[in-house]
């Protein structure tokens, strides 16, 4: 969906909380000089020398698969709340929400990383380590809104699920075993 989609989908929405004033734009702009500075490195070559240290067989397969899972978690969370009108406002838990709070922005980060690795550009690397702190930073910002929201059903969100990183959950929980 494209930002004017994304934009025209939560316009005058009760179900949807909001995001950070600068949210949208901040993101545009750190995308935009992403690629600018990922394709202008590519053809210039400046602080792309790690290129010649991971061979290609590695970082293709590696840039695809993360290439290929942020397109699923951008489409998927997308669809879940913008493409879904809540009757009764409530905190999202249901598929990639019950993995990570912040699968969108998550999306965003695995397409850098999944570009990065393509070319193992640093300048590249330089621009999307501060566009995580920016994703950082609206996230915590957005967080507190739906705290606001809704309350303890959202503080008990937060410590249920990981804001970036996937829990891998162990398939027995040893302090239910019984001697």
């Amino acid at each position: 969906m494209s930002r004017h989609g994304r934009r025209a989908g939560r316009e005058g929405r009760d179900d949807l909380v909001g995001e950070h004033p600068w949210g949208d734009a901040g993101q545009l702009l750190l995308a935009v000089l992403f690629f600018v500075i990922w394709i202008g490195d590519q053809l210039l070559g400046y602080t792309t020398f790690l290129n010649d240290v991971v061979p290609l067989f590695v970082r293709i397969p590696v840039g695809a698969l993360l290439l290929i899972l942020a397109g699923y978690l951008a489409q998927v969370s997308m669809r879940i709340v913008f493409g879904e009108t809540r009757e009764t406002p409530h905190v999202i838990r249901k598929s990639v929400f019950g993995v990570v709070r912040h699968p969108m922005y998550l999306s965003e980060v695995l397409l850098y990383l999944g570009l990065l690795l393509l070319s193992l550009s640093l300048a590249s690397a330089a621009v999307m380590v501060i566009a995580i702190a920016f994703l950082q930073y609206i996230s915590r910002h957005e967080e507190r809104r739906l705290v606001a929201r809704f309350g303890d059903a959202y503080r008990q969100y937060m410590r249920d699920v990981p804001m970036w990183i996937p829990r891998i959950r162990r398939s027995c929980d040893l302090s239910r075993e019984t001697d």
